[in-house]
C-alpha cells in the first residue's frame, strides 16, 4: 500500500516549476459568523469537487474583479455565502493543484475573510460540495495546506481581540 504523499512531498513533486515564475495565482475567503449562542466564532469550510478535501471557497482571477471581488464571487457561488469582505487580505497559502490535462502545479492562494450575513437558498454550486461549520482553532485539523492553518490561527486570534459587530 502507497504512504499517503504529505504537502510537502506533493510540493516538491512540483519540481522546476516550484522555483519558477509558473506559480498559479487564486483569491479565496475565510468566511465567518458568530457561533450559535453568541459564543465565539465559526469558519466554513467546503469540499473539493474532485477529491472531497476541505477547503476554502477560491478561485482564479477575474477580468474586471479586484481580489476581494474575486473572493466574495466564490464565497457565494461555492457556498452560498454573502458578506462583508475584508479591505485587506489576512495571508496567503500555497498549494498544489492539479490541472485538466493532470499536470501539477504550485498555486499561491491570497485570503480574504468575509463576515457572513446571509446564505442563499440557491447557487451556482449547490449540491456540488458539502460544506462543515467549525471554530477556527478546529478548522486546521481539516485541511491539508499548513499555511492555511496558520491563517486559521490568525483569524481566531484576530476574532478574539476585535471581534466585529455581527449579529
Amino acid at each position: 500500500m502507497a504512504k499517503k504523499k504529505t504537502f510537502l512531498m506533493k510540493l516538491a513533486d512540483t519540481g522546476g516549476t516550484l522555483f519558477a515564475a509558473d506559480w498559479l495565482e487564486q483569491y479565496a475567503a475565510i468566511c465567518f459568523r458568530r457561533a450559535a449562542g453568541g459564543n465565539g466564532f465559526e469558519v466554513l469550510l467546503i469540499t473539493t469537487r474532485g477529491s472531497g478535501r476541505w477547503v476554502i471557497p477560491k478561485g482564479s482571477p477575474m477580468k474586471g474583479k479586484t481580489p476581494r471581488e474575486v473572493a466574495a464571487v466564490e464565497a457565494f457561488e461555492e457556498a452560498g455565502i454573502k458578506g462583508k469582505v475584508g479591505k485587506k487580505p489576512l495571508g496567503r497559502y500555497s498549494y498544489v493543484k492539479r490541472l485538466d490535462n493532470g499536470k501539477d502545479v504550485p498555486c499561491i492562494v491570497e485570503v480574504f475573510t468575509v463576515e457572513t450575513t446571509s446564505i442563499a437558498e440557491t447557487f451556482k454550486e449547490q449540491g456540488q460540495r458539502q460544506t462543515l461549520w467549525v471554530r477556527p482553532t478546529e478548522a486546521g485539523g481539516y485541511v491539508e495546506e499548513p499555511e492555511l492553518r496558520g491563517l486559521f490561527a490568525r483569524l481566531d486570534a484576530h476574532l478574539r481581540k476585535t471581534p466585529p459587530d455581527i449579529a
